[in-house]
């Protein structure tokens, strides 16, 4: 009998842990508190201090500040804890404005903001939405225009000329300007035309001050994040995989309450779990940290990310995928190479050596030191592609990477380059 009931016990004190565990998982660093809330309201035992509250220099190694160190101490502590409206967040308080006042205008809107690349450019496909909601593209490209209004300037145009149009119409400038700067703007192949208008500078001075991609800030914002795992080779003692654990929160669960009441044990075996969960994350995370270690050994030492799949990983574990996929989303690594997303880690393969990784990291090399004269088409991409990989790939495919590492397409970056951008 007392067997019986004490594996009840265990199998309830597992069942609360791993409850607790899975939205504590999910959740990344910077977002912790706000996921153990739930567990903490409600109990007068538990007592928890944030994990920001002492020092940025205390809490990241100088051997492995990695993307930190281009930032002051103080511009690093600000973008840690601050938080910053999401771009998405942005854009859907302004879809309450006098700029989308119908139903259809709001659905158009939506689905626009749905079909932003990173960059904040409209990568959607109009057609089959319009087939979809019974529209013509005439009415679907004047919702569209109202975007010109819209903050971030830019957001929801389809390229680079088109945003520079609409970052143009909130512009302060000349009317001379305005004309010379629009038409520069129209054929930025053929600058050297323009060079003799008189208002030439100042319709550069304006151009050049334009952003892009126009969601460029928002991009910015997303690079400041904590990592939850610090990976650095050092070349005497090999890799080390450090867990973040300074920026967890640190619980303190008052014991000795002083009323023996069932209340209060129960609200005790609360406190417990949730601190159980909390080691089951880190415990979760370094494991997967050793691992992606292990099959990506070549990527932490120069080399390039390895194909992996989740199903992999979660087979070491003996979790499902879906676990795995909760345990990294959100995460991201600190390495000698950067701040990389854990996903980034866990790649399709092309085929048995070729990962997506590798391909992109090589479009990324030869854009990187192509000729600002005659940018590489994607079409040249492909064909040096396959000579270097030796696969067979299709052009789309190539335009997907390099929308998805936001590279713009031979004519746009021709453009760019003339401007000096």
């Amino acid at each position: 009998m007392l067997r019986v009931k004490t594996s009840v016990e265990l199998k309830n004190k597992l069942s609360n842990t791993l409850r607790n565990w899975l939205p504590i998982l999910q959740s990344s660093l910077s977002d912790l508190g706000e996921a153990m809330a739930p567990f903490v309201e409600g109990n007068p035992l538990i007592d928890v201090k944030s994990g920001y509250e002492e020092s940025f220099e205390l809490r990241i190694p100088k051997k492995i500040q990695y993307g930190y160190v281009q930032n002051s101490h103080s511009e690093a502590i600000e973008a840690l804890t601050i938080q910053h409206k999401s771009l998405y967040e942005v854009l859907e308080e302004q879809m309450d404005t006098s700029l989308f006042p119908t139903p259809i205008s709001r659905v158009v809107a939506t689905h626009i903001i749905e079909n932003l690349d990173e960059g904040g450019y409209y990568e959607g496909d109009c057609d089959l939405f319009c087939a979809e909601k019974g529209i013509t593209l005439d009415q679907f490209e004047k919702i569209r225009l109202r975007f010109i209004h819209m903050e971030p300037v830019g957001i929801g145009a389809r390229n680079v000329s088109e945003s520079f149009l609409f970052q143009l119409e909130s512009a302060v400038i000349s009317d001379e300007g305005y004309t010379l700067a629009r038409e520069i703007i129209t054929h930025l192949e053929e600058l050297g035309r323009y060079r003799k208008e008189s208002a030439f500078e100042e319709a550069m001075r304006i151009i050049g001050s334009f952003k892009n991609p126009p969601a460029i800030d928002y991009l910015e914002d997303s690079m400041q994040v904590i990592p939850d795992l610090m990976i650095h080779n050092d070349p005497e003692e090999g890799i080390e995989v450090r867990l973040n654990d300074r920026y967890y929160p640190d619980i303190t669960i008052d014991a000795a309450y002083g009323v023996d009441h069932p209340f209060v044990r129960d609200k005790l075996k609360e406190a417990k779990s949730l601190i159980d969960a909390l080691e089951m994350r880190k415990a979760t995370l370094y494991k997967v940290g050793l691992m992606i270690v292990e099959y990506q050994y070549d990527f932490f030492t120069g080399g390039a990310i390895k194909p992996l799949t989740l199903k992999t990983l979660a087979d070491e574990f003996g979790h499902n995928p879906s676990t795995i996929s909760r345990a990294i989303a959100n995460k991201y690594i600190a390495c000698d190479r950067g701040i990389y997303p854990m996903k980034d880690f866990f790649t399709t393969a092309i085929d048995e050596d070729v990962s997506n990784a590798a391909i992109k990291e090589y479009v990324g090399e030869l854009v990187k030191n192509e000729s600002h004269k005659k940018p590489l088409s994607d079409m040249k991409l492909l064909e040096m592609i396959q000579d270097k990989f030796k696969i067979t790939m299709v052009r789309r495919t190539i335009a997907k990477y390099r929308k998805q590492l936001n590279i713009a397409g031979s004519s746009e970056r021709k453009q760019l380059y003339l401007l000096g951008r």
